[in-house]
């Protein structure tokens, strides 16, 4: 696995979702929660579904184990994660909602562990995670009033980590044959559909009062923040695996403290920064190998000759000067 690739979907994943929420912050103001989740999902898929089917020869469902990805992302990654992620934040502070969230990394190992044969952390890996989870209480500073209030609105957030991680976890179980973009597409059309259900059984209205600021809110966060961010993610979760694709719940927050702070003149303290910086440590200490694969390639391309061996499990890196045929004399 590449870790370039790894890096560059772990980044485009965290900035897209992080931006995307004060877009979604503009938007709730003038559409019922629920049905903006609905319809980030409805913009989302349908792109997504209208570039893959030029794209790919099979773009199709086609057996049992497609089915099954499809609605374990559909449900638990799409619907339940961001109908009570949108309803728990009107009920709650960002920075509350955001260490409520920021118990998906933690409670991605233990579904792992329970439905998965191949996902295991190791000591190293849980201090890469706990470092995350340290990088995003620097940026928030949460306090005892913050975490007290609210407690309805947090509880959801907390399902909704719960969901996403259990989701994150059974799609990579049922070891689809379908790409993984197909896949995404389906199960944001599929999400839609069943948050779409949860918004009429709400009750909510369906007459918004549309606006350029509005329709700029909504594009953004269904194109930008759903269909190239989850998209992102998906892919993160197919080559890095539910464990460490689930780290973006500890970059979201900074990023979307640090857009607040350009878009809507947010306080932003100097933690913020500090706190990034621990998170993008955790992230580099749980892909330790894939860090040390990208150093041995530089050092291969500034004349050295990298020996690359797996075995057992271990991976072990040999590094010694290239052999261009002179003599040593």
């Amino acid at each position: 696995m590449s870790s370039d690739r790894t890096f560059s979907l772990f980044a485009v994943a965290s900035v897209f979702l992080g931006t995307s929420f004060v877009a979604i912050k503009i938007g709730v103001a003038e559409i019922p929660p629920v049905l903006f989740a609905a319809l980030r999902f409805d913009i989302g898929g349908l792109l997504l579904l209208g570039l893959v089917a030029v794209v790919y020869d099979d773009w199709l469902p086609q057996t049992r184990s497609d089915v099954l990805a499809i609605l374990a992302s559909g449900v638990f990654v799409v619907a339940i994660n961001n109908a009570l992620l949108f309803v728990g934040q009107q009920g709650t502070t960002s920075g509350a909602a955001a260490v409520m969230y920021s118990l998906l990394p933690l409670l991605s190992p233990l579904f792992a562990v329970a439905l998965l044969r191949d996902e295991r952390v190791s000591w190293v890996g849980a201090v890469g995670i706990l470092l995350g989870l340290v990088g995003v209480l620097v940026i928030v500073q949460p306090t005892p009033a913050m975490l007290h209030s609210g407690a309805e609105g947090q509880a959801l957030i907390a399902v909704a980590a719960v969901s996403i991680a259990l989701g994150s976890v059974l799609m990579r179980r049922a070891e689809p044959n379908l790409a993984t973009l197909p896949l995404s597409a389906w199960a944001f059309l599929f999400g839609a559909l069943c948050i779409h259900g949860g918004s009429l059984a709400l009750g909510e209205s369906t007459a918004i009062a549309w606006t350029p600021k509005l329709l700029a809110a909504v594009a953004y966060v269904g194109v930008l923040g759903t269909g190239v961010a989850y998209a992102a993610y998906f892919l993160l979760i197919e080559r890095a695996g539910p464990i460490r694709a689930n780290l973006t719940a500890y970059a979201v927050p900074a990023v979307a403290t640090l857009t607040g702070w350009l878009v809507l003149d947010e306080t932003v303290t100097e933690t913020t920064g500090l706190g990034f910086v621990i998170i993008l440590f955790g992230f580099a200490v749980l892909q330790r190998e894939q860090v040390v694969a990208a150093f041995a390639r530089v050092d291969e391309r500034f004349g050295g000759r990298v020996v690359y061996e797996r075995y057992d499990g271990y991976e072990s890196y040999d590094a010694s000067p290239v052999d261009h045929g002179g003599s040593d004399d």
